[in-house]
This record gives C-alpha cells, structure tokens and sequence, in this order.
C-alpha cells in the first residue's frame, strides 16, 4: 500500500458459527493446539486445521501474539497524547500515521473524529521519553497545529474482539442474554 494512503477496509468475510466458535477461542488462547480446538468445536483435527488455515489465508486470523507485562522491561508510563493538524489531506494523514507508528514506544496511533484527528497511545520508561516522544516526534512536525498529552493512570482492556456482532443470525453469548432475563426478572418482581 502506498505509505501516504488510508487505509480502507477489508470486504466482510462470510463466516458461518465454527469459524465464530474458532475465533473466539483463539483471541482468548491462541496457543491452544489444534487437537484442543477440534475437540472444542465439534471438527475433526484435520477439518479444524483446514478452518484455520483458511481463516489466515483470507486474512481474517492476522497473527498470533503474547502479551507482556510492561512493568517487566521497565516501562512505567502510558499516556495518551491527542493530536490536532492544522490541515488536513490524504498524504499528511496517512504520512503522520506511518512515522509516528514506526516509532518502537507507539502502542497505537488512532485517527478520529471530533476536535482531535489522532489519539497516539505511547508506552516510556520515564517523563523524560515522554517529554521527547511529544516535543521531538509530534509537535516538531510542520503538520501538528495542538498537542495534548494525557497520563494512563490504569488500564483495562479486552484483547476479544466481539465476533458475534458480525453475525446477524448469531445471538449474544449466554451469559449476557442470562444477565439481560435476570434483570428483567428482578424489574418486574417491585
């Protein structure tokens, strides 16, 4: 792709409820073997390795990774620092997104709506890199009219994309549409 593009999204892959079933197992554990993930949903191991293949070569499944513990290689800071341009076009959108992500302590680089056009998730070790990251490699570009940068105090987040949304026929997982019935039950009884 050309550096200075935005990126467009991929065409909806029709999935039927095993690949659901695949997906939702590999984002909780991918290290699952495939003996494992056969037997988790009702396949042959050699159906379910087929599955998978074909989940990567489609480019629904997009890698497999292992989460760290930042606090483990010295990483004590996350901030997220908001970014405005004072103009805007494909090439310095898509330009800013590439370099800034580039850099090893960008986590992830979002283009938004609203007042700010980007919020860059940044991982340092101290308020010196941090410091740097915003002076050296956002506000120094000719393109970044504000900068604003926000201190993660913690941070929770779901590595589970939610696959059943996808599925139009699919319903919600048992245990929400079980909270939903008890809530209602509980509304009802006053």
């Amino acid at each position: 792709m050309h550096p200075n593009r935005v990126r467009k999204d991929p065409e909806p892959h029709h999935l039927d409820r095993i690949d659901f079933e695949l997906l939702d197992l590999l984002q909780k554990d991918a290290r699952r073997s495939n003996k494992e993930l056969a037997a988790a949903v009702g396949l042959a191991p050699s159906s379910c390795l087929e599955r998978v293949r074909r989940l990567e070569e489609r480019g629904v499944l997009l890698g497999s990774h292992a989460r760290v513990d930042p606090k483990a290689l010295g990483i004590a800071l996350q901030a997220l620092i908001a970014v405005r341009l004072g103009e805007h076009s494909a090439p310095l959108v898509g330009g800013f997104m590439d370099e800034v992500a580039a850099h090893p302590a960008v986590l992830g680089v979002y283009y938004i709506s609203g007042a700010t056009d980007f919020l860059v998730h940044v991982a340092t070790r101290t308020t010196d890199e941090l410091r740097e990251l915003a002076v050296d490699l956002i506000s120094a570009r000719p393109e970044v009219a504000h900068v604003e940068t926000s201190l993660v105090f913690d941070l929770r987040r779901s590595e589970v994309l939610p696959s059943y949304l996808a599925a139009a026929d699919e319903a919600p997982p048992k245990r929400r549409a079980a909270a939903r019935t008890k809530s209602a039950r509980g509304r009802g009884r006053r």
